[in-house]
């Protein structure tokens, strides 16, 4: 449909992860299994934690909440990257390139103030243990997972509304794997002056809020490990911790990268989509891995569930 000297676009074409033809079968192999792993790892670990009573605590409730995002996060960008890597038309239309961007920015929001609760979770269980389980309460776990969710969930609609209200002429190829903000927005012949500042000011509140809510329940959490006098409570409350600011630090600092800048700065689009594989697909993959490598409860579970098997 044609706009003055301009062409409304009704569909994108996603350039993915490569333009290279003979690398595009070799990355759909490894990008499949870094997706089969994802599925795997983050059901059964939703699984192990049902089927476990004494896995039914605040922070194994937080937990399965985290795999289930990491599901619904690979499962808004895998699918359709995999399919272009196939196919030689690469296109997505208007509709369905709005709900992938609704969809992921809705479940990496949610999942940036997941991880915040599941910090405030182990400060209240590490530095206030004689009253965590009377505040910690099941109610209070479902309030707070259901408050991330409708946050997460709210401000994704309004980030897409607005991108969508830009104009889309001329150019409809996005540099990037799936459809994010700040490709679209490079994308759009509008001025995106408005959108961009939006953009800048809410993922500097999400992140830093967030990330602030993380780094002063460590804080709290180390001086009160400092104070623990037996060494087995010490290594216990760091492994516990530690997984859990391992997919912190991976996962903030790649998304910072992405959305702490100017979208329509000359970026190379190439280091971005590195830095998007990592926070979208590599970390849903690596989070049940590091959370039941390097948590003894997990690991004493799948042992018993695999004796009992066996036998």
């Amino acid at each position: 449909m044609a706009r003055g000297n301009h062409t409304t676009v009704t569909e994108f074409v996603l350039m993915g992860f490569t333009d290279c033809p003979e690398l595009q079968l070799p990355l759909f192999v490894v990008f499949l299994v870094i997706y089969l792993l994802t599925m795997v790892g983050n059901l059964g670990l939703i699984l192990l934690i049902r089927m476990d009573s004494r896995l039914h605590t605040p922070m194994y409730y937080f937990l399965s909440h985290l795999a289930f995002i990491d599901l619904c996060y690979s499962s808004s960008i895998g699918p359709k990257m995999l399919q272009n890597l196939l196919v030689k038309k690469k296109t997505t239309s208007f509709s369905g390139c709005f709900a992938q961007l609704y969809f992921s920015s809705a479940f990496a929001t949610t999942e940036c103030f997941l991880l915040a609760t599941m910090a405030y979770d182990r400060y209240m269980a590490i530095c206030n243990p004689l009253i965590y389980t009377a505040i910690m309460t099941q109610r209070v776990c479902k309030e707070l997972a259901i408050g991330v969710y409708t946050y997460g969930f709210l401000n994704s609609v309004i980030q897409t509304v607005l991108t969508f209200q830009l104009s889309f002429c001329d150019s409809n190829i996005i540099h990037h794997f799936y459809c994010a903000d700040p490709p679209l927005l490079a994308l759009s012949c509008s001025d995106t002056h408005s959108k961009e500042k939006q953009l800048l000011i809410f993922s500097a509140v999400n992140l830093t809020g967030s990330l602030l809510t993380v780094l002063i329940s460590y804080i709290c959490i180390l001086f009160s490990i400092i104070k623990i006098q037996s060494s087995e409570g010490k290594c216990k409350a760091f492994s516990t911790c530690a997984s859990h600011l391992t997919v912190v630090i991976i996962f903030y600092g790649t998304l910072f990268f992405m959305y702490l800048r100017q979208p329509k700065a000359r970026n190379p689009w190439k280091y971005n989509k590195v830095v998007s594989v990592f926070y979208s697909l590599i970390i849903p993959m690596l989070n049940p891995l590091i959370y039941s490598l390097r948590n003894t409860e997990v690991k004493n579970t799948l042992r018993k569930m695999l004796e009992g098997k066996e036998s």
